[in-house]
Order: C-alpha cells, then sequence, then structure tokens
C-alpha cells in the first residue's frame, strides 16, 4: 500500500498553484509536485457523488457568438452551457460550432472560468470530432473553416507515414492554441465492406496500412506519452465497425448488424491491439452488435460493443490490458431528437431495456463515460439505490482525472488568444495542407500520358470552379468549343431522409445513374475528357473508365489544389486505399469483413499511375 497522501501542504512561495476549491491551502490535488495518481487519489476522496457522476458524461457543447458561452439550448446540444457545467457537473465536451482561431479561444477560456466555479475547479476537457478536411456532418465531422484544411484521412493513407506524422504534429498545434485537448480520433475501423458509409475517416481496408497510419497518427497527436503539450486520442471503433452486414451503418436501426462471414474478425481487431501498444488515451466502441461471432469457442452475445462485456472488459481491459478511458459513442441511452426528427437510441440488442437498465448494461460492460448523453440524474439515482456501487463510480473517475492531470489541465487549462491566432490556419499549416491535397490525389488511368495538363488550353468544365479552372486555360461554355473537357464527380449514393442524420450519410448503391454516363460519353466523343471522382467510398468506375482519358480518384482535395495536381504544380502520388470493384453484383458477393474481396477488380487496392516526376513543373 503507497504512504497516504498528506491532506494539506504549506503553501511553496516558489510554486504556481491554483486554488481550485478557494480553501487558501495548498491540497495535494492541486500541486503540480505530485503525480497524476497521487493527485487522483487525494481529489477522489473530496468529491460528491453529484461531481463524480458527472465526470462520466461526455456530451455536445457548441460555441456562442463571438467567443461566448451559449447561454440557451444549441443547435443539438441539449442545455445551456451554465446548466451543464454547474448544475449538472459535466466537465467533458464534445465541441461542435466555433469560430475564428481568437473566438474558439476565448470561449475556451470562458467554458474554464465557468469550471472554476465548480466546488473543486475541476478543469473541462473539450474533445472534438476530425475537423481538419472539408465534410461536414454534424454526427461524424466538420468542415476546417478556420483551421488549415488537409485531405480526409483516406487521402492520407494513399500517401507516407511522415505525411501522417505531420499532419498530425500540425491539427495538435492548432487543437492545443483553441484549448481542446482530446481528439475523438482516430478511426482505424477497415473499410472492407464497400457500402459502408463511414469510410471517409479510415485509412482505408488494409490492415498492416491502417496499423502504420495509427501508429504514426498517433505519434504526431500524443507524443512519445502524454503530457500537457499532448491532444490525447480516443481510438475507435472497438473492436472494429467495418463489417457491416450489407454495408449499413450502425447509426440506424437498419444497420445494427456487424457480421463476419470470412472469420475476420482477428483482422478488423489488429489496428486496436496496435493502438493499445501505442499508448492511445481512450477506446471508443461501435454502435454495431456482433451477429454469429464466437471467441475462444464461445458465442459473443448479440448486443451493442458498448453494452456487450465480453468484449470491453474481457477483451479490451482483460486480454489487451488497456486500462485508459473507454468511452461509448452517441446516445446509447436515450433518443435524439432535433430539428423535427428523431434518431432512435442505439440500444441494439438491447433497445428493451429502459435507460436506466441500459446504464447498467454499460457500467456493467466497462466502459467509463456516456458519449452524448447528460442524464446525469438517473446515474445518481442508480447509486442512491445501491444498484451502482459507488464504488463502481470510483473506478471510471480514477482514469478520467488521472488524465486531466496527464495533460496537465488542474495546472493551467487556459490559452492564449494572441497565440491562438497567430497558430489557427496560419499560411504555412495551410500551405502543407494544400499541398498534402494535391499530392493525394491517385491518377487511376492516364491514356496517352496526357499528364500534366499544360496551362494554355480552352477547358470545359463541370463540378470545378471557373476560377480554379483558368490555371488550365480559357473556360469554354461548350465541349465542342474545348481542346480538354474536365469533371469533378462526387461518389454515388442513395439519398434517404427519414432519421436524423441519415441524410448526411452516404449508403446504399455504389452505381452512377446511366443517364450522367450517357451524358458524359457524349462529351468524351467531342473532346478528351478528365474525370475525378471524390470517393468518400469505392464506386462503381468501369462505366467513366471506358469513356475518360484521364481518371482520378481524390479523397479531400480542393478545386485549386486539383488543378495543381493536373498541371504539375504538386505530383500527385496518392494511391488508392481499398479496391474498387468491377460491379455491384461483385459487391454483393463479397464477404463483409474482409479486405480485398471484390472478383476481378476493376482497380486494386494500392494502385496508382505514377505521373513521372521528371515531367512535372
Amino acid at each position: 500500500m503507497p504512504a497516504p497522501v498528506p491532506t494539506t501542504t504549506p503553501i511553496p512561495a516558489a510554486t504556481p498553484w491554483r486554488d481550485l476549491n478557494g480553501n487558501g491551502v495548498l491540497d495535494p490535488y492541486e500541486d503540480p509536485r505530485l503525480d497524476p495518481v497521487a493527485r487522483t487519489a487525494d481529489l477522489l476522496g473530496r468529491l460528491s457523488i453529484e461531481e463524480k457522476v458527472g465526470l462520466m458524461f461526455h456530451t455536445v457543447i457548441e460555441s456562442g457568438p463571438n467567443g461566448t458561452l451559449l447561454d440557451a439550448p444549441g443547435a443539438l446540444s441539449k442545455s445551456s452551457t451554465r446548466t451543464v457545467v454547474l448544475e449538472k457537473h459535466l466537465n467533458h465536451f464534445n465541441v461542435h460550432a466555433l469560430g475564428a482561431g481568437r473566438d474558439a479561444a476565448r470561449w475556451a477560456n470562458a467554458l474554464q472560468r465557468l469550471a472554476e466555479q465548480t466546488p473543486h475547479g475541476i478543469p473541462v476537457t473539450i474533445s472534438t470530432d476530425p475537423r481538419h478536411a472539408f465534410v461536414e456532418n454534424a454526427g461524424t465531422s466538420f468542415t476546417a473553416g478556420a483551421f488549415s484544411q488537409w485531405p480526409e484521412p483516406l487521402g492520407l493513407a494513399g500517401l507516407d507515414d511522415d505525411d501522417i506524422r505531420a499532419f498530425a504534429d500540425i491539427a495538435r498545434r492548432e487543437y492545443l492554441a483553441v484549448g481542446i485537448r482530446m481528439a475523438l480520433h482516430p478511426q482505424v475501423d477497415l473499410a472492407t465492406e464497400p457500402r459502408w458509409g463511414r469510410q471517409l475517416h479510415t485509412f482505408g481496408a488494409d490492415p498492416e496500412r491502417t496499423t502504420r497510419a495509427l501508429s504514426a497518427y498517433i505519434e504526431g497527436f500524443q507524443g512519445t506519452e502524454i503530457s500537457e503539450s499532448s491532444v490525447a486520442c480516443v481510438t475507435k471503433h472497438f473492436p472494429g465497425a467495418g463489417p457491416q452486414q450489407d454495408g449499413e451503418d450502425a447509426h440506424f436501426p437498419y444497420g445494427r448488424e456487424q457480421v463476419y462471414p470470412g472469420g475476420a474478425f482477428d483482422l478488423h481487431l489488429a489496428p486496436f491491439r496496435a493502438a493499445v501498444a501505442c499508448g492511445t488515451a481512450g477506446m471508443m466502441p461501435y454502435y454495431g452488435m456482433p451477429v454469429g461471432l464466437e471467441l475462444d469457442g464461445r458465442p459473443v452475445p448479440a448486443v451493442g460493443f458498448g453494452f456487450n462485456r465480453r468484449i470491453v472488459t474481457g477483451l479490451l481491459r482483460e486480454q489487451l490490458g488497456f486500462d485508459g478511458l473507454v468511452v461509448t459513442d452517441w446516445e446509447l441511452v436515450n433518443d435524439n431528437v432535433a430539428h423535427g426528427q428523431v434518431l432512435p437510441a442505439k440500444a441494439w440488442g438491447v433497445e428493451h431495456l429502459s435507460p436506466a437498465e441500459r446504464m447498467l448494461a454499460i457500467l456493467d460492460a466497462g466502459c467509463d463515460q456516456f458519449g452524448g448523453e447528460e442524464c446525469v440524474e438517473i446515474l445518481c439515482e442508480l447509486v442512491r439505490d445501491g444498484r451502482v456501487p459507488e464504488a463502481r463510480i470510483d473506478e471510471s473517475a480514477r482514469r478520467i482525472l488521472e488524465l486531466k492531470f496527464r495533460l496537465g489541465l488542474f495546472d493551467d487549462p487556459f490559452v492564449d488568444e494572441d497565440e491562438a491566432e497567430r497558430i489557427v490556419g496560419n499560411a504555412d499549416f495551410r500551405a502543407l495542407g494544400f499541398r498534402a491535397q494535391g499530392e493525394s490525389l491517385a491518377v487511376l488511368q492516364d491514356e496517352g500520358w496526357m499528364l500534366p495538363l499544360s496551362a494554355d488550353a480552352r477547358v470545359y468544365v463541370e463540378g470545378l470552379s471557373h476560377s480554379a479552372a483558368a490555371a488550365l486555360g480559357t473556360v469554354v461554355d461548350h465541349p465542342g468549343d474545348a481542346d480538354i473537357a474536365v469533371v469533378r464527380l462526387a461518389a454515388p449514393y442513395e439519398p434517404r431522409d427519414d432519421l436524423l442524420f441519415e441524410s448526411l450519410f452516404h449508403q446504399g448503391s455504389l452505381e452512377f445513374r446511366p443517364g450522367l454516363v450517357a451524358r458524359l460519353a457524349a462529351i468524351a466523343a467531342e473532346v478528351p475528357l478528365v474525370i475525378d471522382v471524390s470517393l468518400e467510398r469505392p464506386a462503381i468506375l468501369e462505366p467513366l473508365a471506358r469513356i475518360a482519358r484521364v481518371l482520378t480518384a481524390s479523397f479531400g482535395t480542393g478545386d485549386e489544389a486539383f488543378v495543381a495536381a493536373l498541371t504539375g504544380v504538386i505530383h500527385p502520388r496518392g494511391s488508392l486505399p481499398f479496391e474498387i470493384p468491377r460491379s455491384m453484383e461483385a459487391v454483393r458477393r463479397s464477404r463483409e469483413d474482409v479486405p480485398h474481396d471484390t472478383v476481378d477488380p476493376l482497380f486494386a487496392f494500392g494502385h496508382r499511375v505514377v505521373v513521372p516526376a521528371a515531367v512535372t513543373r
């Protein structure tokens, strides 16, 4: 047994410290000379049940105008900021809307000053989903806005590990500048099911490539160990969310099943083993419920992974030895209602349970935080009724507090607003992001070695801004008047808009509409055609490959960076992070859990046409 920590310490003249509980005494948890374990032990013994329970909720927050705190519920946040901080004792928030660097820093400082008013001054941990690329989806990611803009992770996967590490380090510096201390990423699910709608933020389908990318990513965000200069990573979605039945996503009731017809569970687990070895601060289980899965000769219960003790405690905690933070994915307990739509609680396999019973199942599984929830009264009641022992609350509270101490939040959670304005989205970072956008372009075919394109052509364009196209020459209105046509397309999907967020998730068929293909073929009959497809997931590209002289795939490349890559100003060197199926029939016959599993793919994993550097400008 360690020696007990003294309850008070004389105030040292030369040691800066914060009197978080306002008692005029340097208590052990306030003492920066002590290690996080000792400080946590001291603080844990001082907290009320309400304060401990508040630690275990991690919900959405939004900033107000000009960096102010929001005094009312927001677009998705359910309560005002003062309510969740001062009344519910929450201090973990996934921030959505953010302004410019200075405003974001001002908001973070205001939030930390509000947290100082709580009984023990526990600082806030601000987290975020990815926000350095292009896709705006309130359920998964945000466009870069004030931050530097880079390719999506699928695009980074087609580059080198050093490129990924450099991105992560710059993203870390921008996060730190505005007080964001936790990344709800990387997403290391294997994109083995071509129809799945959440591939964009993965590193693709290949286990080995994903594992190497993950290691570089965590190193860039966390460093060699978590410290006051780290952004803590929450790796997701344990134990691998890629093998969704028929490619439907588990955000929605029709996509709740995960299946393993090829017996490839261990392949999907491999990146998470690596994440544990790399020291990831946290893990997030996915919504999906495994169907027909056996581990060590015993069936795994068909309940969502966040409710699944066999997966969280048995596999993650005991077998892999992970003692970090486990936060559930969002809204496993209560339905989410916003904008006049509902998204049912993702309580797959336990839909029949009450919210209190769902919370019991999540705690029994071994999770520490309830993502997207703020129903502290339910958990407090469960403790008061003796259905949840206080020792179980202490177990999670210890992990949560230790991480806050390791991040240095108790000693200085504030940021410099001038520095935030200087760092966030500065010219150097934007230039590096712009170059990565162009370099991540994957050239899939180049008949007649047309690339790089000249900059003095007459060009017809669709899906490309005229201002960017001007770097190719003179923009004309009709294909018949052009020397070349350049068309940018989004990958196809089936529009859906019944449930909340459903319209933001691109799912279903991977085939382009026949009318579009016919119209593009008519253009190709008049003029050499360059087609780029933004691949948030694979698409059936064979009809386009038959008519395009140049076919490229992009994964987060702005128009100007795209043109820079076509003209050789930037050397395109991206490669495919997954294979491109030849037909939907091949997709339907493939196994959801097995990488590179479609018959006779049009383009294989890793494919790219090398544009000789000698001819680039």
